[in-house]
């Protein structure tokens, strides 16, 4: 008789934890009470209108497609500058891309500057400098600690048609000096404005 018991208690305790767990699941994926319910996003164009921004939406992409400057060289070389960051660690990074629309293949040898220790950066920027015109400096491409320019290096240089990005880093010049001149090799110099990053 006692087993009998033990037998009949551990069955209704058994259905009891299951009837439990069936319970707790339905209730998890009812949603609960009516007030629980996902609201449905309005789709119609007045709804992409409010909220106090006038329709327009920040693209990830404005920034990259936005052209500061752009200045063109000999033979049909064209620079452009995308962007001039003041950075927290007190130093700017300009970018811009480099469009090769001579008959030939560009590979930037004017333009790793005349420093002994840039020549072996081979084809790349490291000769592009920042002018402050109203302060009257001029600020070079950082190195790092083997004597490298912190910039781009065109290894292999660019095709005919081709357009390729580069980047450049400088020290910062001092807060409140945004407007600069960027020079690099016989490319004309490109007035462009320092943003904050």
């Amino acid at each position: 008789m006692d087993l009998r018991h033990t037998m009949k208690g551990r069955r209704v305790m058994a259905t009891v934890a299951i009837s439990m767990g069936l319970l707790l699941t339905v209730s998890g994926c009812g949603g609960g009470a009516g007030g629980d319910k996902p609201k449905a996003v309005p789709s119609s164009p007045q709804a992409t209108k409010g909220g106090g921004d006038d329709g327009k939406q920040a693209s990830p992409t404005a920034s990259s497609d936005q052209v500061l400057a752009e200045v063109k060289g000999e033979n049909g070389l064209v620079l452009a500058i995308t962007s001039a960051k003041r950075d927290g660690g007190g130093f700017v990074t300009v970018e811009g891309t480099v469009t090769n629309n001579t008959d030939t293949l560009w590979v930037a040898a004017d333009w790793r500057g005349d420093e002994k220790e840039l020549a072996r950066n081979g084809g790349s920027i490291a000769g592009a400098s920042l002018i402050d015109q109203k302060g009257k400096k001029k600020y070079l491409i950082l190195r790092d600690t083997s004597g490298r320019c912190l910039c781009t290096q065109f290894t292999g240089g660019v095709s005919q048609g081709q357009t390729t990005q580069w980047f450049a880093q400088f020290p910062a010049p001092p807060a409140g000096t945004n407007a600069v001149d960027f020079q690099v090799g016989s490319m004309p110099p490109a007035s462009i404005e320092i943003s904050e990053g």
